[in-house]
């Protein structure tokens, strides 16, 4: 099968490429290298830098001619789009349109959508969380993931273009980028192994859902192999609601115990608490995280230290 990533340079991205070049599929990258890195495309994917708004997406889609597409290239940074919802709009939605018409004109039978079940469904009702939630994103990121979904929706009803739209938990684990809006856990790390005071913003009593990487890819490889017509939206997530501050200790433990966090304000467009029940995408697709905290964790410090060190060195 041919796929093709967007965003494959990327965090997650790069992982799902890994694991589709494994299995044995041909892959297409399309990444601008806005935030992607790339030392991160495996060597066999055929690389095209290019941003997903760019016209000549068509070009590339009808010389490439994909089954699927993975589309992980996005605007990420909720506090930017907080200060920037036009930016954010062009990329998240604007640019996911663009995708959308070129898997349509190409005949592209599958895409899987990266979205969010951190910020689509806003300071949640019931936890853990159910796909049927009621949307009250608190940000502009957000408020675009759900509209994302909507046109996925909308093109399925009147084109026919299959899809799976995987609503992740905070994803965390190696090549995540400590710089700029990124994870607790690749900030916390960065600042531990500098020997820097992390600041948490809040109390630090704020829960999210952690999920490991690997999961996610999983979920993401059972999305493309789903059988049959598929349109559908998936939570990806551990059901379990785990502090920041807890998260902080476990990762201060292994490096630096004695070093004590500073304590900020609250950020605007971040939500206080989230988990995510996963019965629906075990019931239909099978998958279910495999991964402990503690043990993704200590994967992700054991990543960052040989990064670490070789940076020293």
């Amino acid at each position: 099968m041919k796929c093709l990533v967007t965003g494959g340079a990327g965090f997650i991205g790069s992982h799902v490429v890994d694991r589709l070049i494994q299995s044995g599929h041909d892959v297409v990258v399309l990444d601008d290298l806005s935030t992607g890195r790339r030392e991160q495309i495996h060597p066999a994917a055929l690389f095209y830098k290019v941003d997903i708004r760019d016209s000549a997406l068509d070009t590339i889609f009808r010389e490439e001619r994909p089954e699927v597409v993975s589309h992980h290239a996005a605007q990420m940074d909720v506090r930017r789009s907080v200060r920037d919802p036009l930016l954010d709009i062009s990329i998240n939605i604007s640019g996911t349109i663009n995708i959308l018409h070129c898997c349509v004109k190409n005949e592209v039978s599958r895409i899987i959508f990266a979205s969010s079940g951190g910020a689509v469904y806003g300071e949640p009702q019931t936890i853990p969380v159910v796909e049927s939630h009621p949307l009250h994103a608190a940000c502009p990121y957000g408020i675009n993931k759900a509209t994302a979904d909507e046109y996925l929706r909308y093109f399925y009803d009147t084109t026919g273009l299959q899809y799976i739209s995987l609503r992740y938990g905070n994803v965390y684990g190696p090549r995540q980028d400590p710089h700029g809006e990124a994870g607790v856990v690749a900030i916390f790390l960065q600042k531990l192994f500098d020997g820097e005071r992390v600041t948490i913003n809040g109390t630090g009593q704020q829960t999210r859902d952690f999920v490991y990487v690997d999961d996610v890819v999983d979920a993401n490889i059972a999305a493309i192999h789903q059988p049959g017509n598929t349109h559908a939206i998936y939570n990806v997530g551990t059901g379990n609601e785990i502090d920041v501050m807890t998260i902080y200790k476990i990762l201060a433990s292994q490096i630096s115990p004695a070093l004590e966090p500073h304590f900020g304000p609250p950020k605007p467009g971040e939500q206080q608490r989230i988990a995510l029940d996963c019965r629906k995408i075990w019931g239909e697709l099978g998958w279910a995280p495999k991964t402990s905290l503690q043990a993704g964790l200590a994967k992700s410090v054991e990543y960052s230290r040989g990064l670490h060190q070789r940076l020293v060195h």
